[in-house]
């Protein structure tokens, strides 16, 4: 295990341009939906800022009004050079933190967790700090919010369809934690939005929550 009162962590998140997020949430309105989008990664952001555990929050967006509110809120946001999909991105930018901050962890957290803690993510730093790489599984078993890579391992993150048994099957560890809820709610439908708002859903969230509660 690192030493806790030496080791911290990088957190690469990606944030999708704001006009082509959540497309499942197409419902909203086109204008509601990039607001649901940019409030949801304000919360995720918040929420990495705030946990002891994490150093620095490195956004990958080429989107300028995540950029300009995600750097108001603490985040150092980069451009998606590779501009080849999500898991190019999250590369990108572990590239970017591990020349700029050596001897960091790395990891890749989901932008869409709208009811996350910093306690929660604290929770499963700690925890991953065990493993070469580790990762936790969204709410409904089949997705990945969180992977991360120790000093020195290779970050080679699998977001997408099925990530949990990728990830699984590239020998990353499944970290099977309680109370973690709002780190495992990403949030892609209407019905995933309800969940999130059960747990409670950050402050920049909150005004989108569902009415039918």
């Amino acid at each position: 295990m690192a030493d806790s009162a030496l080791f911290t962590w990088s957190v690469v998140i990606p944030v999708k341009v704001l006009t082509k997020a959540k497309s499942r949430l197409a419902g909203l309105g086109p204008r509601r939906r990039r607001e649901l989008a940019l409030a949801m990664a304000g919360d995720t952001v918040a929420a990495a800022v705030a946990c002891p555990r994490v150093a620095h929050v490195i956004v990958i967006t080429d989107d300028p009004s995540a950029r300009n509110a995600l750097e108001s809120l603490g985040a150092t946001v980069i451009p998606d050079e590779p501009r080849d999909g999500l898991n190019a991105a999250l590369r990108h930018g572990a590239d970017f933190a591990r020349s700029t901050w050596p001897g960091s962890g790395l990891a890749a957290l989901s932008a869409d967790l709208p009811a996350l803690r910093p306690a929660e993510l604290a929770a499963a730093l700690a925890e991953a700090e065990r493993w070469p790489n580790a990762f936790v599984a969204d709410a409904a078993g089949e997705g990945t919010t969180l992977y991360t890579a120790m000093p020195g391992t290779p970050f080679c993150p699998e977001f997408g369809v099925r990530s949990q048994a990728r990830h699984t099957a590239a020998g990353a560890t499944e970290l099977g934690l309680a109370d973690i809820a709002g780190l495992r709610r990403d949030v892609d439908t209407p019905a995933d939005l309800r969940a999130a708002a059960l747990i409670g859903l950050g402050p920049r969230s909150l005004r989108y929550a569902p009415r039918d509660r």
